[in-house]
């Protein structure tokens, strides 16, 4: 990794220490992200998204190591990171006690992912925990695929950008849900559910 961007990472990284609010690239668009433990950081973020209540919000995390520090993972779990991590798979599994109901909104389950950009893996691990991972737009408005798209509006309720270039936009990750019932598919999205049961 170029030393400016990992520079870049390290500076975005202490201010989600700090219970800042980050808006930095995945493997598909801007995310915005807080640390997943950072209770007063995640309201803050609802807020600034102008998000209706009761909504989840998804994470990323840097490894599995991190993944399990707010997911159980279930061999059926483990073996689709195994297969699809790094990448645009998430998956929705039971979430630990104690995980903020902001991420789970009642459900005691939570959406994430090991992403395929390395920048949000990185940030990630400097940061010390799982990030918020949902995507930096107001509610509403499409998702932006680099920096200078971001809304001002919601630039402005943030403490850190984090300038990665663009990125490849596209489809959004595919999430898949494993619960005692089999798997089931709730969103569409890179890679097709047909290949993800495949794995199971």
């Amino acid at each position: 990794m170029h030393p400016e961007l990992a520079r870049r990472i390290e500076a975005a990284a202490a201010v989600l220490r700090r219970g800042g609010l980050v808006a930095y690239p995945t493997e598909t668009f801007y995310g915005l992200g807080a640390l997943a433990r950072d209770r007063a950081a995640l309201a803050r973020l609802a807020r600034a998204k102008l998000r209706p209540e009761g909504k989840p919000l998804p994470l990323l995390a840097a490894d599995l190591a991190q993944v399990e520090e707010v997911a159980v993972v279930t061999p059926e779990a483990a073996r689709l990171a195994a297969r699809f991590w790094p990448g645009p798979l998430t998956l929705v599994l039971a979430a630990v006690p104690g995980l903020d109901d902001a991420i789970t909104a009642g459900t005691a389950t939570v959406a994430i992912r090991v992403p395929g950009s390395d920048v949000a893996r990185a940030l990630a691990r400097a940061a010390g925990g799982a990030l918020v991972s949902t995507s930096a737009n107001v509610s509403g408005e499409p998702p932006p695929a680099d920096a200078a798209a971001l809304s001002p509006a919601l630039v402005a309720r943030l403490d850190h950008v984090l300038d990665g270039g663009r990125t490849p936009g596209g489809l959004p990750s595919t999430i898949v849900s494993l619960a005692a019932d089999g798997p089931r598919l709730v969103r569409a999205g890179v890679v097709p559910f047909e290949v993800v049961v495949t794995y199971l």
